[in-house]
């Protein structure tokens, strides 16, 4: 991976996925033509900050990386350290996720009555792939790094600015206690400085 991170991939992104929501409010479509945009960035491993992929050994990072200015969305990265997991948790609004870097265990829950149960089996992301979450095609899930030994990191897309969003945590009974995440860092990657070149060694 090159030292000069290609912010242009990121910045790229951005900008198309501002694009489709410019085009259209439709859910489904924008779930559907983001996966491929998240996709697309996630193929290449060139373009995230080392500052925004360094895990803490407490608890994973979530990094925010990009908010739009309408809160329309945000693009964050998650940092996983060796066996970190989330609690069962929701997101109230349609996000996507993508592996970077290693891999990730979710498991996906739904209500039967007032308890959660498991919503079919534990399933892993592996590098490359994408998924989406919202309260249309399923909210609910435990987020665990698929290994004991080495961090990952998945890049989150969420349809609104996720950091602000009063959400929830949910215990064995499915009881709910509120939360609002916030951010692991106070500084945002540059995208937008286009006074330098971008290196020819990280160049599309």
């Amino acid at each position: 991976m090159s030292s000069a991170p290609n912010l242009s991939r990121l910045a790229q992104f951005v900008g198309d996925l501002g694009a489709l929501l410019d085009r259209t409010g439709d859910e489904a479509q924008i779930l559907r033509e983001g996966q491929a945009l998240l996709a697309g960035l996630i193929a290449q491993d060139d373009w995230l900050p080392p500052a925004y992929a360094e895990p803490n050994p407490a608890r994973y990072q979530q990094y925010l990386l990009h908010c739009d200015s309408r809160e329309r969305f945000s693009v964050v990265s998650f940092v996983w350290g060796p066996g970190q997991a989330t609690p069962v948790h929701d997101h109230t609004v349609w996000g996507l996720v993508g592996v970077l870097r290693g891999a990730e265990l979710s498991q996906p829950y739904r209500r039967d009555g007032q308890a959660l149960v498991p919503d079919g089996p534990l399933h892993r992301l592996e590098r490359g792939q994408v998924e989406a979450v919202s309260p249309t095609v399923g909210d609910v899930h435990q987020v665990t790094n698929a290994f004991d030994d080495q961090a990952s990191i998945s890049i989150h897309v969420y349809g609104a600015n996720i950091g602000a969003v009063r959400r929830a945590t949910y215990d064995a009974e499915g009881r709910g206690k509120p939360f609002v995440s916030g951010y692991s860092n106070d500084t945002l990657p540059n995208l937008w400085d286009r006074s330098r070149p971008v290196p020819v060694e990280a160049a599309p």
